[in-house]
């Protein structure tokens, strides 16, 4: 699964309506509603859109007929297998009605244009894990786990025996990175698994 790296746009003009697409990444709802709030244009006619974070998902069609705008949104958003992603699809009226085929076309097009222009980062699960170590193996435990890919140490705090370290660590490989540690520290560091 994927999301955005950033916030991009695209816009294409349709029988003389503009359509203004703005994409970005969105962690939580309240992240999404934010983004669609700061988003939306004040002087155009429409402002239709969706988001899909995990298996929560909301769309909304903004005074277009119900199902032409916010539901093509979110399927653009699914026909590319994103999450945790918003996108707005603004409409600025040109005087020519484009009928509920045309409507869908334009806000699900107008989408699909705009995130597959995006750059996209794999969501990896992460899991957060304490382990304290003695100073002995501190350096080579800290050496080893900077080289393990999507693996971070968010906390170290020094205690009399060693240090605290907080790791957030792929969760698909916890059990793998849990036994190196064990290995590297002879047994002697205590995993807390929380």
């Amino acid at each position: 699964m994927f999301t955005l790296a950033t916030a991009i746009s695209h816009s294409q003009d349709i029988k003389r309506s503009r359509f203004l697409a703005i994409a970005g990444p969105a962690s939580d709802e309240q992240a999404a509603k934010d983004f669609i709030a700061a988003h939306a244009a004040t002087d155009a006619n429409h402002n239709c859109w969706a988001w899909r974070i995990g298996q929560n998902y909301r769309f909304n069609d903004d005074g277009e007929p119900s199902g032409t705008a916010g539901k093509p949104i979110l399927q653009a958003i699914d026909g590319q297998e994103l999450d945790c992603v918003v996108v707005m699809v603004t409409r600025w009226f040109g005087g020519i009605l484009l009928g509920s085929g045309g409507l869908i076309r334009a806000y699900g097009g107008t989408a699909a244009l705009c995130l597959q222009a995006a750059e996209k980062t794999k969501i990896v699960p992460m899991v957060s894990f304490a382990i304290e170590v003695q100073f002995s193996g501190l350096a080579l435990l800290k050496s080893r786990l900077s080289s393990l890919p999507d693996t971070v140490i968010t906390a170290e705090q020094f205690v009399a025996t060693g240090a605290l370290l907080t790791l957030s660590i792929p969760a698909a490989n916890a059990d793998d990175i849990l036994r190196m540690v064990t290995n590297l520290t002879s047994g002697r560091a205590v995993i807390d698994r929380g």
